[in-house]
């Protein structure tokens, strides 16, 4: 391995291992409390929330991989500490699962899917494996352990949940199948089997992506590559190679010039990077080498959202896959290239709608699916020039629609180096919160009701709407025109209102989060080269009066420089 690679490949292990105190910090490590391996302050310590949720207890891991393996400045190596308060934490998730296998994470009685079950057994699992294979798991727990594995894996096998999420089914694919490599039991190999057979219905192999509620999301698709790896590592199922591979593929186009990568071009938004699977790729595909390189040079500059910045909640997630991603670096074998690297082309992906244009120093992307989401960089000088999200305002009734919303009722058209999408505009549900009232009825509704599986499982559905879903609001049109020549990237955006609906504040562009998902809006250094446009009060009444308006604004290739918005018409 060459001296660079090694540099690169310490980031993981530093990145990680500097959270490490902070984890530890969360669990209860008094041998002598109720709750002794619980990673829930807020629950044992602050006294804030009044239930465990389950997912905490992923922590787990982290202590396994960190009390178990070789790393650059790992001092949490051998220590017997870790290995007692790594198996306190095992205890604790043992102690607090549901009968029927399941956790909690958001709620009391929620009894959650992959997000929090599969998850955890994962993490379970693999921090038994580590370890047995060192004689450092306790007898006298392995039967209790055993058990609740079996059941957390039963579980997962016999329900999903509403809403697509794929890499929520490729979370079902690999606890599972570890559960069998651990158990050797042959109903869960067949579990395996009908798990991955479920997650194939989601993935769209012509062009390498996998249903995120109703789109393609490419942090979330790093997720399903590192899922699914994780399998591949211990057992080389050519369909989940030929599944990573084709991801991969598909998600090297959102590797940006500037060292960013994914976000509003996404489904769902989201701007996290999951090495593990393009490291265990990396030798088979080097393609997926040169994706890793470029982001890990993008997590050493704060570019690819790190641990710190995220809440307990999701902080968990990070400290893991960075450390089995150090672990499992791959050996670089041959060149590849990034999309933005490569000679001109121009691709367009017809079923998730998006138009891609590498053009000279140029590279365009647009995401016609969430109504023309635009992200335009100069290669040469790894500048972002344009971060366009759409449409948003709010409307004198109260309403906030945009037109940043996956709506398969959008047309898309292309031609050229043009495209163009419209449609109507979609209401944002973003004023859903809880009051203290509301939280008391909610949470007595589910200690009386959330006991039953079935019952549970609706509940949720029924929240997923309520705070993801939306209808376009068919009074309100748009469409959305941008082409690019070899001055200028032109974008026109025509708005037409059709019913009583009027505008108290409109804005163009600038980068905005408009779902609920809770990975995403974190913040990133490249905001503030996004700029945005509020229209003026006499723009806003020659809207509201005359029922439409046609606006356009420009940037300059050769200058790099974005022009006013003007009124067409």
């Amino acid at each position: 391995m060459s001296g660079q690679n090694t540099q690169l490949r310490n980031v993981y292990a530093e990145k990680a291992l500097e959270q490490i105190p902070r984890l530890l910090s969360l669990q209860d490590r008094n041998r002598y409390s109720p709750t002794y391996g619980c990673f829930k302050r807020a629950f044992w310590m602050d006294k804030t929330v009044d239930y465990h949720d389950g997912l905490p207890q992923y922590g787990s891991l982290s202590l396994a991989l960190a009390y178990t393996q070789n790393m650059p400045g790992n001092i949490f190596k051998d220590q017997e500490k870790m290995r007692e308060w790594t198996i306190a934490g095992m205890k604790y998730w043992a102690k607090i699962q549901h009968r029927d296998g399941s956790y909690d994470e958001f709620y009391p009685n929620e009894r959650g899917w992959t997000g929090p079950t599969g998850f955890l057994l994962y993490g379970m699992m693999r921090s038994y494996m580590l370890l047995n294979e060192r004689g450092d798991f306790p007898e006298t727990f392995r039967d209790e352990f055993f058990s609740a594995a079996r059941r957390s894996a039963n579980y997962i096998i016999k329900y999903d949940e509403h809403g697509v999420l794929a890499n929520h089914h490729a979370m079902a694919v690999l606890p599972v199948f570890y559960t069998y490599h651990v158990l050797q039991d042959p109903s869960l190999l067949e579990g395996y089997e009908k798990k991955l057979a479920d997650f194939m219905q989601y993935h769209h192999e012509k062009e390498g992506w996998s249903l995120e509620y109703d789109g393609a999301d490419i942090g979330y698709l790093s997720a399903t590559v590192s899922f699914l790896g994780k399998v591949y590592k211990l057992n080389r199922d050519e369909r989940l190679r030929k599944v990573m591979e084709e991801a991969t593929e598909f998600l090297s186009y959102f590797v940006y010039p500037n060292g960013f990568y994914a976000g509003s071009m996404g489904s769902r938004q989201t701007l996290h990077f999951y090495s593990h699977g393009c490291e265990i790729l990396a030798p088979e595909m080097p393609l997926a080498g040169r994706v890793a390189d470029a982001l890990l040079v993008s997590l050493k500059e704060g570019k690819i959202v790190p641990a710190a910045i995220q809440s307990d909640r999701y902080f968990l997630y990070r400290i893991p896959e960075h450390l089995e991603s150090y672990l499992d670096f791959g050996e670089r074998r041959g060149e590849a290239k990034l999309p933005y690297e490569r000679a001109d082309f121009q691709k367009v992906f017809p079923e998730s709608r998006f138009f891609i244009r590498k053009r000279g120093p140029i590279y365009l992307l647009g995401n016609a699916a969430k109504g023309g989401v635009i992200k335009l960089f100069d290669v040469e000088s790894k500048k972002l020039l344009l971060n366009d999200c759409g449409i948003i305002g709010e409307t004198t009734q109260g309403d906030v629609l945009t037109s940043q919303w996956v709506n398969n009722e959008y047309s898309f058209e292309h031609s050229g180096d043009s495209f163009a999408v419209s449609g109507a505009l979609n209401p944002v549900p973003m004023s859903k919160t809880f009051t203290p009232l509301k939280r008391i009825v909610f949470v007595l509704f589910m200690l009386l009701f959330g006991w039953h599986t079935r019952l549970a499982y609706y509940i949720k559905g029924i929240i997923r709407k309520i705070l993801v879903f939306t209808k376009a609001k068919k009074d309100v049109t748009f469409r959305r025109e941008v082409a690019l020549s070899d001055q200028l990237l032109r974008v026109r955006d025509s708005i037409e209102l059709k019913g009583n609906t009027t505008f108290s504040s409109l804005q163009i562009g600038d980068e905005f989060f408009v779902r609920y998902v809770p990975q995403s809006a974190y913040f990133q250094s490249q905001e503030f080269d996004a700029k945005g446009f509020f229209l003026s009060e006499e723009q806003l009444a020659m809207l509201n009066e005359k029922k439409s308006i046609v606006l356009e604004h420009t940037v300059d290739l050769k200058r790099g420089t974005m022009g006013n918005l003007i009124v067409i018409s």
